[in-house]
């Protein structure tokens, strides 16, 4: 598994290349990397679905119990199949829809990274490597998203799904170290043996708060939904792969892999239930007020996931089970319809259904695709949508709680369902035919293939539900429960209360697709009141952030030097004190100061040199002044046994004084241009500060001299670095890394003042 992750990663880097030289057939070559991986974890479908794990791990931060830890089970292979043969058709797809972009390359980069990120985020065995995953699939999606770089609303739908994700992301590693230390391990192997054990710790919840933060952000669940509507601005086949297989269901995922060790209680069920419930009808029924075929399917699958989620806050077999076929039922119509609607946009330009008609005969090979996956979104036999709709329905009334108001919203949820896959597919391909307003090419078979592929599984897994009931779902729904489980689907239950909710959904479906103009007008007070949901909060938070930044930038940036001093200098006076003073204490020693009459000389020197400096209004006579302090400071090292050090500061000085007064000598006198109460506040400053370090250096000297550092320079100076100045040894050996830090900080500020003498010279001719 770690092999197959590092080959996926570098076809990364290698998918630029492959375009560059051969451009024309790159897609099909690049397609064949998620096949080949797609056909070796099907070669494993038979030994998973015996009950076996697939399980390898490499030490990583053996000290933190860190290890890139990898194991396949049937809910982790599942996952792996959708990824991987979704992903193949969606780069078949690209190579047609984004033909002659100039950037084709860089997208086939983008796609396969957000495509490795995935698959090691369902293969991970240790949190903390899935984490690192996650936060990889964020970072791609946001590269994915914002592709079309140029269009301000691709860059402002990447950044917004980006930071909604990201700072869910930031809970999830904090639930995830919580666990860790409350499990006492990282490995998810030996968490989900240790459910009884996190589920009776005092931070239960907490973990589970952050958790669900981290899955509820990912996967769009209120109040957090309106990323991903927002986030059509990605190009169709990006589209078609967000919502079918991969970042929307990672969170669904990393609920289900964590069902067997934090759900089961109260907390769970309420929480995944409630949120799961409203998110299920608030996108429906903000699905069919749209226009747009993308953003009508984009809040489809925002409802489609608040499902999932309900499913799983249920926890019976029956909902699980129900969620794992939902699953592979939402990933094959919603992943055919988004490239369906790719498809459209392509070949006529547009996207608005009140400008589509008569497709049928246009495109007939999209119009079978779209009927096809349309078909399962409704939930119509033969389809798979069916059997997962008759399984909803199976789950919602053997609730354990409240199964009346599940089953009545469940019901309402799918009657809109079928209502948007009318609107999807009758108003665009079988409505009656007129000129199209925009330009009309029939799309090549690149963009036909890929959905009707999709859409034809659902009708074979539909009719043929034994291909998939022990080989696939029943491994994944043990998986989600932590036990064998059974499983055998078939799409004629007989006569009981599930058909009779079916036909309900049908009629009903199709009368509010029959009168959806009014539907429109009451769905329209819906939209008003979106205008004040989360993403009018989450825009606000933005521009008051903003709006502080700069607020915050015109106080302390305020480009006075003098300020930024003040600044610095107050804050470092008033922690330094805080701490000497109310922490440590202040302490003199036991004995006065003692030093010979000379050092008292230099000393005084010094101090009246220094007091000098701050009131003379000559600037040569302050820059002779700073002098005396600098060489009064070398003579007091030759005397405490330094001598390379006092020559250093005689040269520094020497040369500091020469250059001060080459430049300033022509400059007038210095004036006076704060006012008296100025001079007072940072006289006040000034003493406080200096102050504060005397009695920091008293009181540190009061303590016993420690000479075991010095004594240890002092024994291997020559001994291990061969040089017998000690000081020039600690600074080029013992401390190699900071004086390197030193000369790249010098060397990178010389880089810059060359750069902008260039500038300027260059401005000047």
């Amino acid at each position: 598994m770690l092999i197959a992750l590092i080959i996926a990663f570098l076809a990364v880097f290698a998918a630029p290349w492959v375009h560059r030289f051969l451009p024309r057939c790159s897609g099909m070559l690049l397609a064949v990397i998620p096949a080949a991986f797609f056909c070796y974890f099907a070669s494993n479908i038979k030994t998973i679905a015996s009950g076996e794990t697939l399980f390898t791990t490499y030490p990583w931060l053996p000290s933190l119990s860190i290890n890139l830890s990898f194991f396949l089970d049937g809910l982790s292979l599942l996952f792996s199949l959708l990824i991987l043969g979704t992903g193949a058709l969606i780069v078949i797809f690209s190579s047609g829809y984004l033909q002659g972009n100039l950037h084709l390359g860089r997208f086939y980069a983008f796609i396969l990274l957000f495509m490795a990120s995935m698959l090691g985020l369902v293969l991970a065995g240790n949190i903390i490597t899935l984490f690192v995953f996650w936060e990889l699939t964020s970072l791609s999606s946001y590269l994915l998203i914002g592709f079309e770089h140029t269009r301000e609303s691709a860059r402002k739908s990447a950044l917004q799904a980006l930071l909604v994700t990201g700072a869910g992301g930031l809970a999830l590693l904090a639930g995830f170290l919580l666990l860790g230390h409350a499990a006492g391990s990282f490995e998810i192997t030996e968490l989900l043996n240790k459910g009884e054990v996190i589920r009776a710790h005092g931070l239960y919840l907490p973990i589970l708060l952050l958790v669900l933060a981290g899955a509820f952000t990912k996967s769009a669940q209120f109040p957090f939904h309106f990323w991903l509507p927002s986030a059509m601005e990605a190009p169709a086949p990006v589209s078609a792969y967000l919502h079918s297989a991969t970042m929307v269901k990672a969170g669904v995922y990393l609920l289900a892999r964590f069902s067997p060790m934090l759900g089961g209680t109260d907390a769970w069920h309420y929480l995944l239930t409630s949120f799961g419930a409203a998110t299920m009808l608030l996108g429906v029924i903000m699905a069919v007020t749209q226009t747009d075929l993308k953003r009508l399917l984009a809040y489809t699958t925002v409802s489609s996931l608040g499902t999932l989620v309900l499913l799983l806050g249920l926890g019976t077999s029956q909902a699980a089970e129900a969620a794992i076929v939902y699953l592979i039922v939402h990933a094959l119509y919603k992943g055919a319809l988004f490239l369906v609607a790719g498809t459209v946009d392509h070949s006529t330009g547009t996207r608005d259904i009140r400008e589509l008609r008569g497709l049928l005969w246009l495109m007939p090979a999209v119009a079978v695709a779209a009927t096809l996956a349309a078909l399962s979104m409704a939930g119509l036999p033969p389809m798979l949508g069916y059997l997962g709709k008759e399984l909803l329905y199976e789950a919602k009334l053997q609730a354990p709680q409240a199964a009346a108001v599940i089953t009545g919203a469940g019901l309402l949820a799918n009657v809109l369902m079928v209502t948007a896959a009318g609107i999807f597919v009758i108003t665009p391909f079988f409505r009656k035919s007129h000129a199209l307003t925009g330009d009309f090419h029939p799309p090549p078979p690149r963009l036909w293939l890929s959905p009707l592929i999709l859409a034809v599984l659902g009708l074979i897994l539909g009719l043929y539900p034994v291909v998939v009931d022990k080989l696939l779902v029943a491994p994944a729904v043990s998986a989600l429960l932590a036990e064998p489980t059974e499983i055998e689907l078939a799409l004629w239950q007989g006569m009981n209360p599930v058909l009779i909710l079916s036909v309900i959904t049908y009629g009903a479906g199709a009368a509010l697709y029959a009168g959806r103009k009014w539907l429109y007008l009451i769905a329209a007070g819906f939209r008003r009141m979106a205008d004040w949901g989360p993403s009018r909060w989450y825009n606000l938070a933005i521009a008051g952030t903003a709006r502080l930044a700069y607020l915050q930038t015109r106080f302390l940036q305020s480009g006075y030097l003098r300020h930024y001093l003040m600044t610095v200098l107050g804050t470092s006076f008033l922690l330094v004190f805080f701490t000497l003073f109310a922490k440590a204490g202040f302490r003199w020693g036991t004995g006065g100061p003692e030093a010979l009459f000379h050092e008292w000389v230099i000393a005084f020197l010094v101090l009246a040199a220094a007091l000098f400096a701050a009131t003379s209004l000559s600037r040569l006579a302050t820059v002779a002044a700073l002098g005396v302090v600098g060489y009064g400071l070398a003579l007091i090292y030759i005397f405490f046994g330094a001598p390379d050090l006092a020559m250093t500061q005689f040269c520094i000085e020497t040369l500091s004084i020469i250059l001060f007064v080459l430049v300033l000598h022509r400059l007038p006198r210095f004036s006076i241009l704060s006012g008296r109460r100025a001079r007072i506040r940072d006289a006040v400053i000034a003493i406080g500060n200096g102050g504060v370090m005397t009695a920091l250096v008293l009181t540190a000297t009061s303590e016993p001299v420690q000479t075991r550092i010095s004594g240890f320079f002092a024994e291997n100076a020559l001994t291990q670095a061969h040089g017998r100045n000690v000081v020039n040894v600690i600074l080029v050996d013992f401390r190699a890394l900071d004086t390197l830090g030193e000369i790249t900080v010098l060397a990178v500020a010389s880089l810059g003042v060359f750069a902008l003498l260039r500038a300027r010279g260059k401005k000047d001719r």
